[in-house]
């Protein structure tokens, strides 16, 4: 029997905004050698050790940081990973006007070179996945909310994502999506109703012998 691969720790944004038919997500779509190539994602990657930096000036929910990590540190990475991955695959930031410590990755020091710095703050957390245990790429990841109107720079990034647009939603659960893309949309959904006031107990979506399990913490 094969040991299943470990999952890597990885976070990812929802950036959303009101438009004419309700609300909008930035979506787009893998290249086909990417993993999860031909669907339509949210900009997100794994954590990077340039991601597991000192506190920033504006931190994540006290109620959220520790529920995503016993590790402050740990959990502070997934944030930062989700705030990296969105500016390098779509070139918004979430983050205003301040001083920051970018180390030695590029996209940290673009961040300075525009003396902007990360605002967690601005983050809603909407839930967490784990890949199954029988996939070749797994992830372990945290999903978070954030408001384009909080965002700064340019709709475009790296390229990695295609089509990259805003979309309503009942419009993105029409395309190409992995299941655990369309379950956040719905929990996206659910939020929003909610007035995105921090929940007391947060989705987990997994696996368990290949069935879906969904369970709240």
């Amino acid at each position: 029997m094969t040991k299943p691969v470990r999952p890597k720790d990885s976070g990812s944004v929802l950036v959303v905004r009101q438009g004419d038919e309700g609300l909008e997500v930035l979506m787009g779509r893998r290249g086909t050698s990417a993993v999860f190539g031909g669907f339509w994602v949210f900009p997100g990657g794994k954590v990077d050790r340039a991601d597991r930096q000192p506190q920033p000036a504006h931190d994540l929910d006290p109620a959220v940081l520790a529920h995503l990590s016993r590790d402050a540190r740990r959990a502070r990475a997934f944030a930062m990973a989700a705030v990296r991955e969105t500016f390098e695959e779509t070139g918004l930031m979430i983050a205003a006007p301040g001083c920051f410590e970018p180390g030695d990755h590029p996209s940290w020091q673009a961040f300075q070179a525009h003396a902007m710095a990360p605002r967690l703050d601005r983050l809603h957390y909407l839930g967490h996945a784990v890949t199954p245990t029988h996939a070749r790429h797994r992830f372990n990841a945290r999903f978070f909310v954030a408001w384009a109107e909080q965002t700064h720079g340019i709709l475009g990034g790296s390229g990695e994502l295609v089509d990259l647009a805003w979309r309503p939603i009942r419009s993105c659960l029409e395309r190409p999506l992995i299941d655990v893309t369309r379950f956040m949309l719905g929990a996206l959904l659910r939020q929003a109703a909610a007035g995105f006031e921090t929940p007391h107990s947060f989705p987990r979506f997994g696996y368990r012998n290949r069935q879906r399990v969904v369970s709240y913490h």
